[in-house]
């Protein structure tokens, strides 16, 4: 078992005679043998919040339970969680067999030989078998992160906490390091925690996500439901890259009006939109533009003014009135700058938030955008 509960969980820094609020209430209940990310901005509480879950950082208020049982006051020594840091923290005169077991030696009464059995067998599961011998500094960015994640695996704890483990190495082996991990904690089963502030590593690897801001969460839920069904205006254009598009509307008789354009809405997205007449943030996702052959009256013109192609997908910047957007287009749709796209916004998949608080009235339904069902996601 590794289930975890955190309740009204506070962290509050003191700096001189001001406080800075980290995290502020986290209400959050992780499932055993979940993939949770911990995602956000530079700042948001991501990391303060793994950092009080393994009893690095002294909590200002709030619980955290494992299994049902407080540790939120335990030493990190007795809580039976395991954490990965992002520089690997392996200690260099010591070899790599030395460093996996290192944690055993001090906190078990195991025998040499069964450390070394288990080293051994940790070794060949991450591949390292024959780097056993080596000191880290003899080793690659990647070998290294294999080690500091065998110096994890090799404690079977309940819960593994990962602070941002593959940021140092390089886009590549980032990559297939991400897949590695997938696998090997399905192998394994072992509840984890891991903190990125890459957001496709986030819509990648997660079973659910959980978004941060100002120390305060956002949205938790699958990362398709944060795609499609954002919770507030910061959600929709943190996740997903390129980024959504926002535009500044007004909404009046069932008519969205921009400086550059007009949308007559459905009835049944009028009835969504009742007593939200005035100004809205109007969101579209690059690829939810539809692009049209010849200009027509429901189209925008929008001049290119540069190309990113990307080989499977063309990233297109254009002009609509005087901000910038984004859309993406197929990699053998071809688009050079100085020409004119004429585009439009199909209505299911608009998405509109309030203007003064950012709050969500009309998303995308994961259901409608994919085949996954809402009767069946995690």
């Amino acid at each position: 078992m590794g289930k975890l509960d955190i309740r009204n969980l506070r962290k509050v820094f003191a700096d001189g005679d001001q406080s800075i609020v980290a995290v502020d209430d986290l209400d959050i209940d992780i499932n055993d043998g979940e993939f949770l990310i911990f995602v956000g901005p530079s700042g948001c509480g991501k990391s303060t919040t793994l950092r009080c879950i393994a009893g690095l950082e002294t909590v200002t208020s709030g619980e955290i339970l494992l299994n049902g049982d407080d540790i939120t006051h335990q030493p990190p020594t007795e809580r039976d969680i395991a954490m990965v840091f992002q520089n690997y923290a392996l200690y260099p005169h010591m070899t790599a067999r030395k460093n996996i077991g290192f944690g055993l030696e001090m906190s078990t009464d195991m025998s040499g030989d069964e450390i070394d059995r288990r080293v051994s067998k940790v070794a060949e599961m991450m591949g390292i078998g024959d780097l056993l011998e080596k000191k880290p500094g003899e080793l690659s960015g990647g070998q290294q992160q294999r080690v500091a994640l065998g110096r994890a695996i090799v404690r079977e704890p309940e819960v593994f906490l990962m602070d941002e483990p593959l940021s140092n190495l390089d886009a590549k082996l980032r990559t297939t390091m991400r897949t590695e991990l997938q696998n090997l904690q399905q192998d394994l089963g072992i509840t984890t925690i891991y903190v990125t502030h890459d957001q496709t590593e986030a819509m990648t690897m997660g079973d659910r996500i959980v978004i941060l801001d100002g120390g305060e969460l956002q949205q938790i839920g699958t990362p398709l439901e944060c795609y499609y069904e954002p919770n507030n205006r910061f959600v929709a254009g943190f996740i997903g890259s390129p980024s959504m598009n926002f535009f500044d509307v007004e909404y009046s008789d069932g008519t969205l009006v921009h400086d550059s354009f007009e949308c007559d809405l459905s009835e049944e997205t009028r009835e969504q939109l009742a007593g939200h007449e005035g100004a809205l943030t109007l969101g579209v996702r690059p690829e939810s533009f539809d692009v049209r052959g010849e200009r027509g009256p429901e189209t925008i013109a929008a001049p290119v003014t540069v190309t990113e192609p990307m080989g499977e997908t063309t990233y297109v910047y254009v002009d609509i009135g005087d901000q910038q957007y984004t859309v993406t287009l197929t990699g053998e749709r071809v688009a050079e700058t100085g020409t004119t796209l004429e585009l439009a916004i199909p209505e299911e998949k608009m998405h509109l938030f309030d203007a003064k608080t950012g709050e969500a009235v009309k998303s995308r339904s994961v259901s409608n955008a994919t085949n996954v069902s809402v009767d069946v996601r995690a």
